[in-house]
């Protein structure tokens, strides 16, 4: 049975995504508009007026600005547990090259004080359009179940800070206490598909900002200088041997120098060198090695350079791992199989990091997390056939990731009745 076949079964979510053909037009506009007017994490003044005014059209009891943009809305519907489902509203600060008619040309400030371009490159669109469309269903379909639905619309995950914040703000005593929390993320493999997996399923990440210090010279005269972009030069090299020779093989590592900044003009040395650089595991033991190994080996090559002063190091952007919860992943993957047939599938670890663990890690509850394909799936099975999937399908934080709508909102929807109506349905018979 695949997403939107369900209605002549009387299931409780077969009842509630009834009514998913009839909201379809709206859902797809709102999924226009939010694509095309993105904005940056704790800057999402728009999104979250938006998603608090259609919760209460809805009839959503809704709390406003938790954290800073947070947004929570409460349908109490009887007897029985309670659910939370949340999804992330922030953009990226960059520009999108998708084509698309309603692609965003929107720009921002970023806490700089930049000016950047602004787009929905991670599919967090997708995401609030999914559970308003399941907020709207839900709110509609009273008599297929029971207990208590939560939607809760979180800031700033592409920071690694909304969910702490929300946390922080007091979310806690905003909303009785779930009985499991659910979160989807939408992803580069082909649109109608569902996946989750028990353990470990997103890794961890930290993000680590080092300074090295050299001593200045004239570019004419390097036998005066300690040159900071040589040091830095072989402390990316050296960087490389901690995954291939210090993390044992098959445990997964991932560490990525993304930037290197040093000097202002071709014939200055400079005085310093910063470097950032993200690691990602699914391990702690392999995550401290890792962080270890890497403040050894700068120290290391400072003092092999004769740097003038000790290196320094600020850890920040941390995402935990995301670790679904057995017996919460076991009762929705079996819903996902009976109502998504051959569609539901076993997803495997993902090498990206959320920090949605946060919230039901800090309410003390159980959690599951899944995956729903965005692309177009005769375009993957094409590169798939062809062996050109890594250059023919744009992934999240492309400038060309641009998720299908159809059948995209209507997965990512049904997903998520499917999964709360685990909890919440009631008995055909009731």
């Amino acid at each position: 049975m695949r997403a939107g076949d369900g209605a002549t079964d009387r299931g409780p979510a077969a009842l509630v995504l009834s009514g998913q053909n009839g909201i379809a037009a709206w859902q797809e506009d709102l999924y226009r508009a939010l694509h095309r007017h993105p904005e940056l994490g704790n800057q999402e003044v728009e999104t979250a007026a938006t998603v608090a005014r259609l919760l209460t059209g809805f009839g959503f009891d809704v709390r406003e600005k938790i954290g800073t943009t947070g947004v929570v809305g409460i349908l109490e519907n009887g007897d029985g547990p309670t659910v939370l489902v949340r999804a992330d509203m922030d953009a990226l600060p960059m520009a999108e090259e998708t084509g698309l008619p309603y692609a965003s040309t929107d720009t921002a400030t970023d806490d700089a004080g930049n000016t950047t371009p602004v787009a929905h490159a991670c599919g967090h669109d997708v995401h609030v359009a999914s559970l308003l469309g399941a907020a709207r269903l839900m709110a509609a379909e009273r008599t297929a179940w029971s207990g208590t639905f939560v939607a809760l619309f979180q800031p700033a995950e592409e920071l690694a800070d909304g969910a702490r914040r929300m946390v922080e703000g007091g979310l806690a005593g905003l909303i009785p206490k779930p009985d499991v929390a659910l979160a989807q993320h939408v992803l580069a493999f082909p649109a109608g598909r569902v996946g989750t997996r028990h353990g470990a399923v997103l890794s961890s990440a930290d993000s680590m900002r080092i300074t090295v210090y050299g001593r200045g010279s004239h570019g004419s005269m390097p036998q005066l200088s300690v040159d900071p972009v040589v040091l830095a030069s072989m402390i990316v090299i050296r960087l490389q041997q901690i995954v291939s020779r210090e993390v044992a093989p098959g445990e997964f590592a991932v560490l990525t120098v993304g930037r290197i900044s040093s000097g202002s003009k071709s014939n200055i040395i400079s005085d310093r060198a910063v470097l950032e650089l993200n690691i990602r595991t699914f391990n702690r033991g392999t995550r401290e090695l890792a962080l270890n190994a890497i403040k050894r080996i700068v120290t290391g090559e400072c003092l092999a350079s004769g740097s003038p002063k000790d290196p320094e190091f600020e850890l920040y952007d941390r995402y935990p791992v995301t670790e679904n919860n057995a017996g919460a992943t076991d009762r929705v993957s079996s819903a996902f199989r009976e109502y998504f047939g051959d569609q539901a599938f076993t997803i495997g670890r993902q090498s990206a990091s959320e920090d949605f663990s946060e919230i039901p890690n800090a309410l003390g509850v159980p959690y599951t997390y899944w995956g729903i394909g965005g692309t177009d799936p005769q375009l993957y099975a094409k590169a798939e056939a062809g062996g050109t999937i890594l250059t023919d399908i744009p992934a999240n934080h492309s400038p060309k990731f641009a998720p299908v709508i159809t059948p995209t909102l209507q997965t990512g929807t049904a997903a998520i009745v499917v999964a709360a109506c685990a909890w919440l349905g009631r008995s055909p018979d009731a």
